[in-house]
C-alpha cells in the first residue's frame, strides 16, 4: 500500500519509522515545523530528519491547508496515518484515501480523548493506558477502532516512564492496523459516545501544586510530572519551588491545609484537605528544587516550617 503519514514529534518519528520498517510504501511525510513551546519542544526527535534519511518527500507546515491537501491527492495514498499532528484535518483530506485515514492516540479509546492523555490518566488514577488506533472522523479521538493495545500502571510508575512504554506499543500497533487494511480483515469498533472523556491541553498553571487534593492523589500528581515535563510547583517563603519526589505519610495529621508541621521518612509533611479533622493521611515531600535551580532533600529545606500556598506570601 502507499501511504502518506502526519506526524511531530517524538510519536511521529517512531510511527514514520514503524511504516518504513514495514513492506509498505511511504510516499509522502507531513510534518510541522520545529517548535519551542514548552510541551511542543518535549519529545522532539525530527520526523523531518528520518524522511529525508530515507529519501521520503517531506512537506512542513502548521495546517493541513490547500496546498497541502494538493500535495496528499497527488501521492495517491492507500491510507493516511496520524500521530501528534497539532491541527484540524478537514474530512476533503481524511477522507480522500480508499482506506480513510488512522490516527494513533496514546490512550485506551473513548477515555482521555484530547491532550496530554498518559499525564492525565496517572494523575486521574486510572489503573491502565495505551495505545488506540482509530478512524479519523470530523471530531477529536471519537472514530471507530480498529487496533487498542493496553499496558498495566505501576504503582510507582512516573509520567515519563508510562510516555515511553507507550511508544514501544506503536511499531507492533501500526503493523496490525496495517495488515487488516490490506487483507480486508479490519473489524472497526464504534466507540461508546457517553463513555467519553475530553482533557484540555495542558498549561503552566496546570503544574501548581492543589493542597486540598488528598495525598495519594498528589502524590501521583507528582509522579505524573517528572522529567522532561514541566515540575509540580508550588510557593514556600515567598519563593517559587518545584516538588520532586514524595510519598503518602504512614501516619495521620491534623492542622492547616499546606502547613508543613513535622518530618516523616526523610521529608516535610504538609497537611492535606480536612486537616482539621487530623484524620488523612499527608503528603511527605522528599526532594524539591529551590528557586536557584538546586536540589535539596525535603528534611533540610523545610526546618524552618511554615506555609506552602498558590501564590507567594
Amino acid at each position: 500500500m502507499r501511504i502518506v503519514s502526519f506526524g511531530f514529534q517524538t510519536w511521529g518519528r517512531k510511527t514514520l519509522q514503524a511504516l518504513i520498517d514495514s513492506e509498505h510504501e511511504v510516499v509522502l511525510a507531513v510534518t510541522h515545523p520545529a517548535a519551542e513551546s514548552s510541551y511542543k519542544a518535549i519529545w522532539n526527535d525530527s520526523v523531518e530528519e528520518l524522511a529525508r534519511e530515507h529519501g521520503i518527500p517531506v512537506h512542513r507546515t502548521e495546517r493541513a491547508d490547500a496546498q497541502t491537501i494538493d500535495l496528499v491527492k497527488r501521492a495517491e495514498p492507500d491510507v493516511i496515518v496520524v500521530n501528534s499532528w497539532y491541527t484540524w484535518m478537514p474530512a476533503e483530506l481524511y477522507t480522500l484515501p480508499p482506506h480513510g485515514t488512522l490516527n494513533l492516540h496514546d490512550s485506551l479509546l473513548p477515555q482521555f480523548t484530547g491532550f496530554s492523555p498518559v499525564l492525565w490518566a496517572l494523575i486521574s488514577g486510572a489503573t491502565e493506558f495505551g495505545l488506540t488506533v482509530h478512524r479519523m472522523d470530523e471530531q477529536l479521538d471519537t472514530g471507530d477502532i480498529l487496533v487498542q493495545h493496553r499496558l498495566p500502571i505501576p504503582p510507582d510508575a512516573t509520567g515519563t516512564e508510562l510516555v515511553r512504554a507507550g511508544m514501544e506499543l506503536i511499531p507492533g500497533a501500526v503493523r496490525e492496523a496495517l495488515a487488516a487494511l490490506e487483507s480486508g480483515t479490519a473489524v472497526w469498533r464504534p466507540q461508546d459516545k457517553a463513555e467519553r472523556t475530553y482533557f484540555h491541553k495542558r498549561s503552566e498553571r496546570d503544574s501548581r501544586v492543589d493542597w486540598s487534593w488528598d495525598a495519594v492523589d498528589l502524590e501521583r500528581f507528582v509522579r505524573a510530572l517528572s522529567e522532561p515535563y514541566p515540575r509540580a510547583f508550588s510557593h514556600y517563603r515567598g519563593e517559587r519551588i518545584e516538588i520532586l519526589a514524595a510519598s503518602v505519610s504512614e501516619a495521620r495529621y491534623g492542622g492547616t491545609v499546606g502547613r508543613v508541621i513535622v518530618q516523616e521518612g526523610g521529608g516535610a509533611v504538609v497537611c492535606g484537605p480536612h486537616a482539621q479533622r487530623g484524620a488523612n493521611r499527608a503528603l511527605v515531600v522528599t526532594r524539591v528544587r529551590d528557586a536557584a535551580g538546586v536540589e535539596r532533600d525535603g528534611a533540610e529545606f523545610f526546618t524552618r516550617g511554615g506555609y506552602l500556598t498558590d501564590i507567594p506570601e
